[in-house]
């Protein structure tokens, strides 16, 4: 298992170069001038060339990128063009808004994807499967935005339940210590703040977990299918086990395999994805912080949140392999 996962880990270093490369100049094929951006319309020629030339744009690109590379292999992210901080010092607390965000509409996608379909297995054909199913295809075909804008319009203005922007109440603001709010309002001791947390999280965590929940619902229920019409199912069904332990006990372990896969890829996706979530819902996540980059041709800050994104997804597609070992024994890595 260690030397697999160390192989795993070395193979990951040329596909971050890869995107490293990629990333580096497709976002320099972008039209605009940076210090023209930065300077405003009224700037004159010779101010932006003389800002050019502070930031380090009028230099050839190979040697702009081999410093880039130099600085990553260094843990040094670059500086931000437009505010001149250190981006690994300011992007944390948005990527830390978007993993909030992210665990928590999986966290919701998993519980009611799983058992959704674990419930259309159990009930084939039932009224409660032909439900989920036409459910799961609505949640796969709708539109973050429209979702997002319902919620806010349904729950937060007609209904008066839930808040419809933000991580926090703003007239209380939550004392930053890990900048994972539901994390730093317990280190503070402050339970009604977490409560307040929650409550923002709600709506935003439905929206974007709603792709991921029918997703892991039709491969949850194509999967237990499957294993329910296994010979040892039947077997421990014919001896007289209840249905509740055939299904939960011995067919869902032996059909979490794909469900993982599936989980894995999803959460990847979320932290990549949730730009229109964290646009809607006034969300400070790393989504955001590209975006705004990208209008101000932010270099430093596109690239670097870019390959930050990039190198949680394939991290996380590491540890799902490994879980694969721990669902089912049969899997060895050597």
């Amino acid at each position: 298992m260690l030397s697999y996962t160390l192989r795993r880990i070395s193979s990951l270093i040329p596909v971050l170069l890869g995107m490293a490369f990629i990333v580096f100049f497709m976002i320099r094929a972008i039209p605009g001038d940076p210090a023209q951006l930065i300077l405003g319309q009224q700037a004159t020629k010779s101010s932006i060339e003389a800002l050019n030339k502070e930031l380090g744009l009028d230099r050839p690109w190979h040697t702009q990128f081999l410093e880039y590379l130099g600085g990553i292999f260094q843990g040094d992210l670059g500086m931000s063009l437009k505010t001149k901080t250190p981006i690994s010092e300011e992007i944390w607390p948005y990527l830390a808004a978007t993993i909030e965000l992210s665990v928590v509409a999986m966290i919701i996608a998993i519980i009611i994807g799983v058992n959704a379909g674990i419930i259309s297995a159990w009930f084939q054909n039932s009224w409660f499967d032909y439900t989920a199913m036409v459910l799961a295809l609505i949640g796969v075909s709708m539109p973050i935005f429209w979702l997002g804008l319902m919620e806010q319009y349904i729950v937060s203005l007609q209904w008066d339940l839930l808040p419809t922007t933000g991580r926090d109440n703003i007239r209380d603001p939550v004392e930053a210590i890990t900048h994972l709010y539901l994390i730093d309002t317990l280190l503070n001791g402050r339970v009604d703040q977490f409560i307040e947390v929650i409550r923002h999280l709600i709506l935003p965590g439905i929206a974007l977990g709603t792709i991921p929940m029918a997703i892991i619902a039709r491969m949850t229920r194509s999967s237990m299918l499957e294993v329910m019409r296994s010979d040892y199912i039947r077997t421990a069904r014919a001896k007289g086990m209840k249905m509740f332990w055939v299904v939960y006990k011995h067919s869902l372990k032996n059909a979490m395999i794909p469900v993982v896969t599936v989980i894995g890829l999803q959460t990847g996706l979320l932290l990549g994805g949730a730009i229109l979530t964290e646009t809607i819902f006034g969300w400070p996540g790393i989504g955001t912080y590209i975006y705004e980059a990208i209008s101000y041709r932010d270099y430093p800050v596109i690239q670097s949140g870019i390959l930050v994104i990039a190198t949680i997804f394939v991290l996380i597609n590491l540890v799902v392999d490994l879980l694969y070992a721990a669902i089912d024994p049969r899997i060895k890595y050597k």
